[in-house]
């Protein structure tokens, strides 16, 4: 919304040594966000002046193009006060007219220098300015012709044409519709500086009557209100002031005709739309009414429309007329022959606005006020002021009917306490301040004891609940009163316990060479297909989105692996030698409990209610995810380098469980999309004894080539809430005993399908405390075991922290924890 200082001068008394800069922080503090501020004289310099066209002699070039060699009078302007010779291009004046005339030594906007130059065979001294050239708008196919009287040859043109003029541009959030006119935007100015106010809109208005133009509401829901007046006799061809035509160029627009540019004068200065029918096309009474499906209009911007049940149209006995409250129709549209005008002020149903302008894809000035909350007690003043303005510009005369249909909605009522402003803000405001600064705004109260009730301006739709009435109330007393104070007591102590696990796994990943990533955590159908995940698999029953942003990955996530599989396939397709990347986030596992509840938000659910609502929601873990693809170790000339397998994914997991003091176990699993014989299932040993958390190994050939990775890709996805609560949220530092360790080593006989892990097991179990470290180093098949046979070699240390082992406390322990692998798995030791 672009303001002219001038303008809402004429509605506010504002303090005489106000600058528009201040008036524009004040303005910006109360919510109406600086844009620009304008000054669009300081771009020109140099004599600027009006001219008289004293003659006007058309000369035809060789181009084709015409041009007129013009003398001009600008008075005492140019020295010596004879006419100034001045070529120009454009056409659309005469002799007599006043124009805006800069002389040589002027500077148009764009550093544009103007000097005597020789052109068309003439010497010009100077230009005749159009309204593009002079930064005051778009025009630049004819020159501006000042009306007659606006000043004598040689006078400045600044103040003619506002150059002297400032003008504030604010950013209107969408809530203060109000706030898009200069009723709205004078408001607020005589708020920020409690200065008298004069309303536009307050005026005298004649009666309605029976005698206006019949109008029918069939809607009135839609159209609560809809008022019309009648003027005859308009001369079409009547000029725009140049004071309307100045303030329409300031506020952004452009300008047209008389007609036009008086509707869209008072909607800027008022803030109501208003349609104007070409009254001899009319046909019969006026209705609103909804469109029935499949109707068709052609629109003034020259479009076809076909309607929906939901539009409110204007109609007559010929049919729709206009899309009411968006776009007038073409067949009453006003043209240059126009002299009996029908002038439409209605209140339309913002909701239905914004629907019909979106459906249709209409932009307009009228469209942006009615769909954001328009005054509805407005509506006959606004009327009222286009007809005294067409009638005193435009020779008309102001048909004696008046047409009002329907009332405007009642005003809603808010009860609020004196201290919810206080309590909200933090702000020491007294009874005595909220009162006054919601009169301010303009509301109605009934003062209790305790609490008072507002009902609210006409003009602010936007204040619905108490809590937009403290916000009236704080931003009046001013955001920046706010104290700081410091907290009175400590409002955290560190990181919460899932924080610092969650680090300390983030910073071994990094020491593991793998880098983290953030992925899309949307799914399809498509990429479950790609990860070979069966139909009646648990990861494809998952959370769908009522407005996904993409129709092919319509639901959440129940697995990480997609989005860093291509992340990792990306970064190997853009010439990477290897990528290990992983993700920790939320997966999504349907309730299956219904929906959930909806709750207002003007009280707090009782304890029951937020227990419906925590049932609806999905289960949402948290995972760990890993991929490993390519180069794993760099070769050169230390030796040869490695790629990525299932064992870097498996160690991955035994070296986070490590860190978390989590005891862990593996065991050969089959689950896509890992491959079927390098699969691992994790397992959590000691406490959570059993409890599965996820998976490891070497993803399935299909499942790589699905998402373009190398072969033999790995990858790893774990609970890792499931890990965290077994973890120990201090890991003690290792006990080093400052006596020897014992060696021994044994290789055991096993069936190939007896794991090596559970042969661990049983060996840490039976050897006891003095154990200090296993470690398979050694599997062997060969004929001398027999088919069905493997031998696992297990190097086993001792050590105690207060002696020197014995040979016997040794043996005596390695035997131990011989027998019950061998108890447990069949295992024979070798000799």
């Amino acid at each position: 919304m672009k303001a002219p200082v001038s303008w809402i001068r004429e509605y506010v008394d504002l303090p005489a040594g106000v600058t528009t800069d201040e008036l524009a922080a004040r303005l910006t503090a109360l919510g109406l966000k600086l844009e620009a501020i304008e000054r669009p004289g300081d771009q020109i310099t140099g004599p600027l002046v009006v001219g008289k066209v004293l003659t006007m002699e058309p000369e035809p070039q060789k181009n084709g193009k015409t041009i007129n060699w013009c003398t001009v009078d600008v008075g005492a302007a140019n020295g010596t006060g004879e006419p100034q010779g001045i070529v120009c291009g454009a056409h659309n004046f005469k002799p007599g007219d006043l124009v805006v005339t800069v002389l040589p030594g002027g500077v148009l906007p764009g550093n544009f220098e103007i000097s005597a130059r020789k052109t068309y065979g003439h010497v010009s001294a100077g230009m005749i300015c159009s309204a593009r050239e002079l930064g005051l708008g778009e025009d630049h196919d004819g020159i501006i012709v000042l009306s007659e009287g606006a000043g004598a040859p040689g006078d400045s043109a600044f103040p003619l044409l506002g150059l002297d003029d400032e003008v504030i541009e604010f950013e209107i959030n969408p809530d203060r519709a109000y706030a898009l006119s200069l009723r709205g935007v004078a408001r607020e100015a005589a708020l920020a500086y409690g200065a008298p106010y004069r309303d536009p809109a307050e005026r005298r208005l004649p009666e309605p009557n029976a005698g206006g133009y019949p109008v029918e509401i069939d809607d009135p829901a839609g159209c609560p209100v809809f008022v019309a007046r009648l003027v005859t006799g308009f001369d079409p061809a009547a000029p725009s002031p140049d004071w309307m035509v100045r303030r329409i160029t300031q506020a952004g627009m452009r300008p047209i005709s008389l007609a036009v540019d008086v509707t869209n004068y008072v909607m800027l200065e008022i803030g109501r739309p208003i349609h104007g029918y070409d009254a001899d096309r009319l046909q019969g009474p006026i209705r609103v009414r909804r469109a029935r499906e499949g109707e068709r209009m052609t629109t003034l911007d020259g479009a076809e429309r076909t309607l929906s049940v939901e539009d409110l149209v204007v109609t007559d006995d010929s049919g729709i007329i206009g899309l009411g409250g968006v776009m007038g129709g073409e067949t009453t549209e006003m043209s240059d022959t126009t002299t009996n005008i029908l002038v439409e002020a209605a209140h339309w149903d913002a909701t239905s606005m914004f629907r019909t302008g979106r459906r249709h894809k209409i932009t307009s000035e009228a469209g942006k006020r009615n769909e954001r909350g328009v005054d509805p007690v407005v509506t006959q003043a606004a009327a009222d002021r286009v007809v005294e303005l067409l009638t005193t510009y435009g020779g008309g005369t102001a048909d004696p009917g008046v047409t009002v249909v329907g009332l405007p909605p009642e005003q809603p009522t808010i009860t609020i306490s004196y201290d919810l402003p206080a309590r909200v803000t933090g702000m020491p405001i007294d009874a005595a301040t909220t009162v006054a600064n919601l009169e301010a705004v303009g509301c109605v109260l009934e003062k209790g004891d305790t609490t008072l009730t507002a009902t609210t301006p006409p003009w602010r739709p936007d204040l619905t609940d108490p809590f937009d009435l403290v916000e009236e109330v704080a931003r009046i007393v001013g955001y920046d009163q706010v104290p700081s104070v410091l907290p009175r007591e400590a409002t955290g102590r560190g990181l919460t316990r899932e924080q610092r696990l969650r680090r300390r796994v983030g910073r071994t990943l990094a020491g593991a060479g793998c880098v983290e990533v953030i992925s899309f955590p949307f799914v399809g159908d498509a990429t479950f297909d790609a990860l070979g995940l069966p139909a009646d698999d648990e990861l494809r029953h998952t959370v769908r989105l009522a407005n996904p942003l993409s129709s092919e990955e319509p639901a959440y996530t129940t697995t990480l692996l997609p989005g860093l599989l291509k992340a990792a396939a990306r970064n190997v397709g853009r010439g990477a030698p290897g990528v290990a990347l992983f993700e920790t986030g939320t997966v999504a596992f349907p309730a299956d409990r219904g929906p959930a509840p909806i709750y207002g938000v003007d009280w707090r659910p009782s304890d029951d209610e937020l227990a419906k609502l925590f049932e609806a929601i999905p289960d949402q873990p948290l995972h760990l995810a890993v991929v490993l693809a390519g180069e794993r170790e760099r070769g050169g000339w230390w030796g040869e380098g490695r790629d990525a397998g299932w064992a870097d994914a498996v160690g991955l997991v035994r070296r986070l469980a490590a860190e978390l003091g989590v005891e862990t176990d593996v065991a050969a699993a089959q689950r896509m999309p890992w491959h079927p014989g390098r699969c691992a299932q994790v397992r959590l040993a000691g406490p959570g004894d059993g409890l599965a958390i996820g998976y490891a190994g070497e993803l399935h050939p299909k499942v790589c080539q699905a998402f373009g990775l190398p072969p033999r890709s790995a990858a790893l996805e774990i609970d890792l809430d499931a890990l965290m609560r077994h973890a120990r949220d201090v890991t003690p530092g290792p006990d080093f005993s400052a006596y020897p360790v014992a060696k021994e080593d044994v290789a055991l006989v096993v069936d190939t399908e007896v794991t090596s892990a559970d042969v661990e097991s049983a060996l840490r179990e039976g050897a006891g405390d003095l154990l200090e470290a296993v470690r398979l180093f050694d599997v062997y098949t060969g004929e001398q075991l027999g088919a069905g046979k493997k031998s696992l070699a297990f190097a086993l240390r001792f050590r105690a922290a207060d002696r020197t082992l014995t040979e016997e406390e040794t043996a005596a322990a390695r035997d131990a924890a011989v027998a019950l692998a061998a108890q447990r798995t069949g295992a024979v030791q070798r000799a």
